[in-house]
């Protein structure tokens, strides 16, 4: 964080009031000395298209996640199990991001775009030089419209084992880890449960399906709203399980990073994983542990117009070497993990980093944004 005087900002955080992020970010804040932030909920701003922001007001977009209402309005379904519905969210997601007028945001509506579609995140990476797992789908080179898409899509770039990811998913909600062998068995390792009926449910329980039929059932309900397919590289392991990295950038620096192990391919830790001791992963990363950061922060800076990413770092076989697997806009979510050494963030969690960077900033970092009817003005008298 810069040495700069911190001053007290106005806030206003755009979210589902009751959920925990907003008074996690509210403490840090109130900490600060900027009072509490005035919160506009996601659901006022779908039903009445949109909401207005003082000039003087810090706006900080944060997860639309965990309500059903809001949830009902993104996908278009009342169970909040169900997978299908992400081409839906992310459309009207976006529809309610460009509809808020003003202020001085921290999370970039074209950014947000790029975030929130794997196949457009993986190219901005791979154009930027930061590495990536190789990937058929990247910048939606060729849509993939069913299982038989994927299988032609695999055996084109070689790839033996794949992850089969929701374009626009989150929470490893709808991605499948598959497997193939030279003597034409597979399986798909995955949180989908897919009912009688053929509907598809995220569960909290990991499961394996050897069945081609079934599993292209699931992909072919999937495919409609967009898949991404990339490389499932072997990852590094902490004791007997296999591990990965969540590291957190605030204002281009890394300032937070978990690490997150699993017995399953799937690492998050709402589907049994579990966090690791980061002392142990420096330590056996040695001096390439500078690498990961720099990874990290090299992602970060192709979202140039948002303050604050979440990138999921895969370590390779012996912590030899970094690759970026995601880049999450609303990845900060680590209660009570404080800043790694060196990173101007000691002492403080990511949501206080977060409010720090931001007073120390220059205000021209996050300009003011025009309402969209003063832009069509301009234009128009042109």
């Amino acid at each position: 964080m810069s040495d700069k005087p911190r001053v007290p900002l106005k806030w206003a955080v755009v979210a589902n009031g009751e959920n925990r992020r907003v008074d996690l970010f509210a403490t840090a804040a109130e900490k600060a000395g900027c009072g509490t932030p005035r919160v506009v909920e996601w659901l006022d701003v779908l039903r009445d298209g949109g909401h207005d922001f003082a000039d003087d007001e810090w706006v900080r977009l944060d997860s639309p996640g965990e309500n059903a209402e809001v949830d009902r309005l993104l996908r278009g379904t009342d169970d909040p199990t169900r997978v299908e519905g992400s081409a839906r969210w992310y459309t009207g997601f976006l529809d309610g991001v460009r509809s808020l007028r003003g202020g001085r945001r921290l999370d970039g509506p074209v950014d947000l775009a790029v975030l929130f579609d794997k196949r457009q995140c993986h190219a901005r990476l791979e154009a930027a030089g930061v590495p990536v797992p190789p990937s058929p789908t990247s910048g939606v080179r060729r849509p993939v419209e069913s299982w038989s898409d994927v299988r032609v899509l695999m055996q084109e770039a070689g790839l033996r084992r794949a992850f089969v990811k929701l374009a626009h998913g989150s929470s490893a909600s709808g991605v499948l880890a598959v497997e193939t062998s030279t003597t034409g068995r597979i399986r798909a390792t995955t949180s989908v449960e897919r009912t009688a009926d053929g509907g598809l449910h995220n569960s909290l329980r990991i499961r394996r399906y050897t069945d081609e039929v079934e599993i292209a059932a699931i992909v072919d309900t999937l495919a409609p709203d967009g898949l991404h397919i990339e490389r499932w590289l072997p990852k590094a392991s902490l004791g007997d399980r296999s591990a990965d990295l969540r590291v957190v950038v605030v204002a281009g620096r890394a300032t937070h990073a978990v690490v997150r192990t699993s017995r399953s391919p799937l690492t998050n830790l709402h589907l049994g994983g579990a966090r690791g001791d980061l002392a142990a992963v420096r330590a056996l990363a040695g001096d390439r542990w500078a690498q990961a950061l720099d990874i990290s922060e090299r992602a970060a800076a192709c979202f140039p117009d948002t303050l604050c990413v979440g990138v999921d770092l895969l370590p390779a076989i012996g912590w030899r070497r970094f690759t970026v697997g995601e880049v999450n806009a609303f990845g900060d979510l680590l209660p009570r993990l404080t800043g790694l050494p060196g990173s101007g963030a000691e002492g403080l969690d990511t949501y206080a980093a977060q409010v720090a960077a931001v007073q120390s900033a220059s205000p021209d970092r996050f300009p003011v944004r025009p309402a969209p009817s003063a832009r069509r003005t301009t234009e128009d008298s042109t």
